[in-house]
């Protein structure tokens, strides 16, 4: 077994580990970042779903290096593909112009943006990638971590000693592994107080996880794939919540829990973006292409280069509620796994050969899955969309009656002094394992308290994804890719900040002028915005205008 030594060990390459990283190497700390699939990126790349933001995401109340990486993200399609003139010259373009966020775009674009960014630190060697690495130990003594091994999917083992241990895994894993006091599940009334929640506590009360899939669309072609062993259960069966099969184009409004008729196709124009869901997670738009395909060698063929649009599916169809990932055994855990690819492929071949078409026939056999956009031989993403995590228990923990618009009251969200960033999105749970349909709650724009980062005991592991101290409702407005980010960019610089002073996160936490110092690192030194102005942080979600907003 390889052994080796790093100041800070991040665990997990999603965004909230990838800004930890990043963060604690620009403030001058070696660093080991560990990533269990074969991207970094997380949501945003390896589960393949588009960012969910708010309407002041290209504004000074997105941190700058959140920006930055999508500025990248940009830049990638001008640099490299045949845009139009005003897809090129537009600041903010959205290269699949779908209608989820104001950057829809491939997974590769984010990746090759996240390495781009890292590339001076992997240079200087102060960084190590440890790619398809999974941790197995955590070894601790008392209130510290003091290693992580980790096990390599082709064999092998290395364990890392760091001063400071980053949990950015994508279902807190170091939590469990390490005894480190967390939650799981859904808290109760009687704990937390929250209108929303269940009366008592169910740990495995756990939002859905989705299998996202990349398809295009060719007419006149055929590539049903096979239907898989359960598709007969998913055309058929009926949640007790649900009006009618999943593989349906009827699902539920999360706003109203009413019925809604959402098909996959209405027209073919972004005058139709909002009524069905090919326009929803599009990450490839054809008409922001020239249609001359020999633009880079100055010879015109007149055929189109990109001849199709591609959509994700990440939609109601494909959310699997029925087996939690959490607090079962691994038979469970695994069941949950399978059964969730399955369910995707079954809304694939739903689409393919019965779905009601609007001009009265079934099906569409020319959607085609692109596995060289997901990254994988199949087709599906690398890893599933996980939407709630373990979560550590925290010095402070927020709540819905922090940031729910019925909860808080009219005069907005709970202030935080030790405020370490901002976020903004609705409370929004999908369905749950335990039979809970929607919970979508307005909520106003958020702070990111310091005591939400701070486990009860242990002194140096810290939480950057979405195991922090929210609870089983409030995770679902952190739980979002730039919460995400500006959570592990608060890690990362907390850990380089002990590390420089010698102190402990809680101490840290706990003794205003060290908390003050810390405050000014993040304001002054990184240009993180650290509360919303009244104007924006009185607007509920309901009630906030749309992206995007060039706010300065």
């Amino acid at each position: 077994m390889r052994e080796t030594r790093t100041d800070v060990l991040v665990v997990g390459g999603g965004l909230g580990g990838v800004a930890a990283a990043l963060t604690a190497l620009r403030l001058g700390r070696r660093v080991v970042l560990t990533e269990e699939s074969g991207w970094l990126g997380g949501q945003l790349t390896s589960q393949a779903v588009p960012p969910d933001e708010h309407p002041w995401i290209e504004s000074r109340y997105a941190s700058p290096s959140y920006r930055d990486l999508r500025r990248r993200i940009r830049d990638f399609y001008r640099r490299n593909l045949p845009l139009t003139k005003e897809a090129a010259d537009d600041p903010l373009l959205n290269p699949g112009r779908g209608s989820v966020s104001p950057l829809c775009a491939e997974p590769a674009a984010a990746v090759t943006a996240i390495h781009e960014v890292l590339a001076p630190y992997l240079t200087a060697g102060r960084l190590t990638v440890l790619l398809h690495h999974a941790p197995v130990t955590v070894h601790g003594r008392g209130d510290s971590v003091e290693a992580v091994t980790l096990r390599a999917s082709e064999g092998g083992e290395v364990t890392v000693a760091a001063a400071y241990v980053v949990d950015a895994t994508e279902l807190g894993d170091l939590l469990a592994l390490g005894g480190v006091e967390h939650v799981v599940g859904a808290e109760g009334q009687d704990q937390t107080g929250e209108p929303h929640a269940p009366a008592t506590a169910n740990p495995l009360d756990q939002q859905a996880i989705t299998w996202c899939f990349a398809v295009e669309h060719r007419p006149g072609e055929d590539h049903t794939v096979d239907p898989p062993a359960s598709y007969e259960h998913w055309r058929t069966h009926v949640a007790p919540f649900w009006p009618g099969p999943q593989l349906s184009w009827t699902d539920v409004a999360p706003e109203t829990l009413e019925p809604r008729h959402r098909p996959i196709f209405v027209g073919d124009s972004d005058a139709d973006r909002s009524r069905d869901f090919w326009h929803y997670r599009r990450i490839v738009a054809r008409t922001n292409y020239r249609r001359d395909s020999g633009w880079h060698s100055g010879r015109s063929s007149g055929q189109a280069l990109v001849e199709s649009d591609v959509t994700l599916v990440n939609w109601p169809q494909n959310d699997y509620w029925e087996t939690p990932l959490l607090g079962a055994d691994d038979a469970d855990r695994e069941r949950a796994l399978r059964e969730s690819r399955e369910l995707s492929l079954s809304l694939l071949h739903w689409m393919q050969t019965s779905a009601p078409r609007e001009d009265g026939g079934q099906g569409y056999p020319g959607l085609r899955l692109r596995p060289d956009i997901t990254g994988t031989a199949d087709g599906l993403a690398m890893r599933p969309y996980v939407r709630e995590s373990r979560r550590i228990r925290a010095e402070f923990t927020v709540t819905e009656l922090h940031v729910g618009v019925e909860a808080a009251g009219p005069d907005g969200p709970a202030q935080f002094d030790d405020s370490v960033g901002l976020g903004n999105y609705r409370i929004d749970l999908h369905p749950s394992t335990a039979g809970r349909t929607y919970v979508d709650i307005d909520s106003y724009p958020f702070q990111i308290p310091l005591g939400a980062l701070v486990p009860v005991r242990v002194d140096n592991l810290l939480p950057a994804n979405k195991n922090i101290g929210s609870t089983h409702i409030t995770n679902g407005c952190y739980r979002l890719h730039p919460v995400e980010w500006a959570i592990g960019e608060a890690v990362g610089a907390l850990a380089a900040y002990c590390l420089d002073g010698g102190r402990r996160p809680r101490e840290v936490y706990a003794e205003p002028a060290r908390r003050g110092d810390y405050q000014r690192l993040l304001a002054d030194g990184l240009g993180i915005e650290l509360a919303w102005p009244r104007e924006i942080r009185t607007l509920s979600t309901s009630r906030r205008p749309p992206y995007p907003q060039l706010v300065e």
